[in-house]
């Protein structure tokens, strides 16, 4: 070690003295080699002042006149410090560990008297048990009537959610009835009437003829919105002709707007099943064809409805981008609650839903709904 302190220490001498010949200041990279060398040495601060010092005594003679003096002091500073930043930044690393690692050990004191803590009321607690059987007996009773109590609360929960999709279902049919029987029929008759103010003979109404022209296309476009809103609401063709055309008549709304192949193969014996079963496949249908065409950039939809034992089976997929379904499902963003509104439809008849969403594979959603006595309805 003393070696090397006195290799160093002439070192220093030598980067001083060129550091002092040089005219420009310079930017300290060579004193700052010095102080990582002294670090890397297991050298101190204290060694490297003694090494300042010492080149200080050496080169006293060569400070000249005072203004020179002053010069060289202050270049001889600005070389010291620029030495000293590798030492500094150690010293200020080495602060930083020991005060993270008296924080640990402060946590950790604090986590052994905790454990300490409950190590002492674990003693108690089997203190308490020992020596109270009825208490342990009361306490199970307790559970079990709260157990019973969570049971009855969660089967009224899924009466209440039944009974909030029935009333939805309910309203959606009246906002349909309102628009189809109260708002196209307006505005048919204002396009009627339009029309009929269209027919003037008049040269000078020609003008006025473009605009009346203009309007009634927008009646028209007007027409078809409020026409497609009632559907997506509650589709008179699902009620009036059955499922299999409802669901081809939304693909082919949905197709059209969102530039998405919707390919569809039905079993026709699904419209054997009662109304509910079918609105709640209507439903999933149209949950699950909208957060493709929002979330999941496909191109192409696949959807299947079969028999299989005992069942209808309903399959959706998509060739689009996938998601973590166990973290939507439990994700509390209202967003999510399509999903959640899906599952508890078909659990609500009796039925089952999976999804499933992998990278390169798309999502597939599956509804698997009980037919069994049904099929002999008509």
């Amino acid at each position: 070690m003393k070696t090397d302190r006195r290799e160093l220490t002439a070192r220093y001498l030598v980067a001083l003295r060129a550091h002092l010949d040089k005219k420009s200041p310079g930017n300290g990279d060579s004193a700052q080699g010095l102080g990582r060398a002294v670090l890397a040495g297991g050298l101190v601060t204290l060694d490297l002042a003694r090494m300042h010092e010492h080149a200080m005594v050496v080169l006293a003679s060569s400070f000249g006149d005072p203004q020179t003096r002053t010069d060289m002091i202050k270049r001889k500073g600005f070389f010291f410090t620029q030495a000293l930043i590798p030492l500094e930044v150690a010293q200020r690393a080495t602060q930083e560990a020991n005060w993270h690692l008296q924080q640990r050990n402060q946590t950790l004191r604090v986590h052994t008297a905790a454990l300490a803590r409950g190590n002492r009321r674990l003693e108690r607690e089997v203190i308490r048990r020992k020596t109270g059987e009825a208490t342990i007996i009361k306490g199970k009773e307790q559970y079990r009537e709260l157990f019973l109590n969570s049971q009855i609360m969660q089967k009224k929960l899924h009466q209440l959610t039944r009974q909030i999709i029935f009333a939805q279902e309910e309203e959606r049919k009246e906002i349909s009835r309102e628009l189809h029987d109260e708002v196209v029929q307006t505005l048919v008759g204002i396009n009627v009437e339009l029309a009929a103010l269209g027919k003037g003979t008049s040269v000078s109404l020609y003008a006025l003829k473009a605009k009346i022209a203009r309007t009634q296309r927008l009646v028209e476009n007007s027409v078809n919105e409020v026409h497609r809103f009632a559907r997506e609401l509650r589709p008179a063709v699902l009620d009036d002709l059955g499922l299999i055309p409802a669901l081809h008549a939304y693909s082919k709304s949905l197709a059209a707007r969102k530039k998405i192949k919707i390919q569809m193969t039905a079993f026709g014996g699904v419209e054997a099943l009662g109304a509910t079963k079918r609105t709640v496949l209507f439903r999933v249908a149209q949950e699950a064809l909208t957060n493709v065409a929002r979330h999941a950039q496909a191109t192409q939809i696949k959807m299947s409805i079969s028999e299989i034992s005992g069942a209808i089976r309903m399959e959706i997929n998509d060739n689009g981008k996938s998601f973590e379904v166990k973290k939507a499902l439990l994700a509390k963003n209202p967003k999510r609650l399509g999903l959640l509104g899906m599952k508890e439809r078909v659990e609500m008849v009796g039925g089952s839903l999976t999804i499933e969403s992998s990278p390169g594979h798309g999502t597939t959603v599956c509804a698997e709904i009980p037919f069994t006595h049904e099929k002999t309805k008509k």
